[in-house]
């Protein structure tokens, strides 16, 4: 019986991280389909960064008291399932709890340290499901989390909160131990016999490992897929000033070249396109974003243009180009390269509307916990809209036309610019 149980235990955490890894190696596949983009200066303002940004929680803690339940929750999570080295040793050899006898009276507080980071995961788990289903904070019954977003959070919630229970019913149906949270457990157990006991902690031990398992591949399909990608997005962040645009070249030597034609290249080629249609011509970077976002709606709340009842969400924005990618790296695995389905980011995901209503104010970039920029990415796709498609308001038109004529919005002669000063 112990065999059978150590093969199937070797089978299923084999198959379970076949299944992790092959989806992973998707998702870095479909990350690379965007341009290429070299963020690979400044490496020690970067790895503040991700000190700072992604290990610190920095923006959190503009919130200081859910900050410190997200924090909770995320180092818990993380730190509790250290553990899973021992149970996979465990399950692989037959052994129970293979690691006391190297760590000593180290082990003890180990788990006590273990038991009471799962406590209060317990809590603030129990606190934020609240907070979303309960109290029903504005920005988590927006209509971006309408359908799957919304089960996808609360499915989160309720499986750390089972994996986290699990953890101190199999300490606590362990007569060998008296650990500091599961010990006030052990009066309800008393009355079992040595085998019912047994029962509980080998159940609740399967239970926990494969909750564990279906955990880390229901990962990659969750928005808690930041939980792995936060720390690259947060090396890979701008360094840029806020508000600073990134221009494109050839344009700006568009204009050089007008103003100084003895520059223009005899074979000057043009760009293939402007701005970004679909996915595939957006950077590396946009698109791990896209990933990376945790779908907090902070970027949404702080936009202006969303509190004043616009279209547009920045949080929509990145889940409509995440819904894409995996769309177009679906494509791709059925084709084995990606054949054109009559769709594109622009337009059948994000539409002008959505567009039209930015303002470029960079709020949502600000709030974003996990350095995300919907911003490049509107910019992007207005481009597209504005420059492939000729597709802009007769106002905006208008102050095109000024800026190339008068090289200012107004419709004022470069050389009557300073007149408005002798008016009175």
């Amino acid at each position: 019986m112990a065999l059978i149980a150590k093969i199937l235990f070797g089978l299923i955490t084999g198959i379970a991280f076949y299944i992790f890894g092959k989806k992973l190696l998707a998702i870095r596949r479909n990350i690379f389909i965007g341009k290429d983009l070299n963020l690979n200066d400044q490496p020690g303002r970067r790895w503040k960064n991700v000190l700072l940004l992604a290990f610190g929680q920095k923006k959190m803690f503009r919130n200081p008291l859910v900050a410190l339940l997200h924090l909770v929750v995320y180092l818990g999570f993380i730190i509790i399932n250290i553990e899973l080295l021992e149970i996979i040793v465990d399950g692989i050899t037959g052994s129970h709890r293979a690691f006391a006898p190297y760590l000593g009276s180290y082990y003890d507080f180990i788990i006590n340290s273990f038991e009471l980071l799962a406590a209060l995961v317990l809590i603030a788990c129990v606190i934020f499901y609240t907070r979303r289903n309960v109290i029903r904070l504005k920005r988590f019954i927006s209509k971006d989390l309408t359908g799957w977003p919304r089960s996808d959070a609360n499915t989160i919630l309720i499986t750390e909160i089972i994996l986290m229970s699990l953890f101190l019913i199999m300490n606590a149906a362990d007569t060998s131990t008296d650990f500091i949270i599961s010990s006030h457990l052990q009066p309800f157990m008393q009355g079992l016999s040595e085998a019912q006991l047994s029962g509980i902690e080998h159940t609740a031990w399967w239970m926990h490992i494969i909750g564990i398992f279906a955990f880390m591949n229901y990962l990659p399909y969750s928005k808690h897929l930041h939980i792995i990608l936060a720390f690259p997005n947060a090396y890979y962040a701008s360094l840029h000033p806020k508000g600073e645009m990134h221009n494109m070249v050839s344009i700006q030597n568009e204009v050089l070249y007008a103003m100084q034609p003895e520059l223009a290249p005899a074979n000057a080629t043009p760009p293939e396109k402007f701005g970004a249609r679909d996915v595939m011509d957006l950077s590396w970077k946009n698109l791990m974003d896209a990933y990376s976002c945790t779908e907090c709606g902070r970027c949404s709340t702080a936009c202006p243009a969303n509190s004043t009842g616009k279209l547009l969400s920045p949080r929509k924005i990145m889940m409509s180009t995440r819904d894409r990618l995996e769309e177009v790296g679906k494509n791709i695995d059925k084709h084995k390269q990606f054949v054109d389905d009559g769709k594109s980011l622009l337009h059948d995901y994000v539409s002008v509307e959505e567009l039209r209503a930015c303002t470029t104010c960079n709020a949502c970039v600000e709030e974003c916990p996990v350095s995300i920029s919907p911003l490049d990415i509107i910019l992007e796709l207005r481009r597209s809209l504005i420059m492939e498609e000729s597709n802009a308001p007769a106002e905006w038109n208008g102050m095109f036309s000024n800026i190339e004529n008068n090289f200012a919005p107004w419709k004022f002669s470069p050389d009557d610019r300073d007149a408005w000063t002798s008016q009175a």
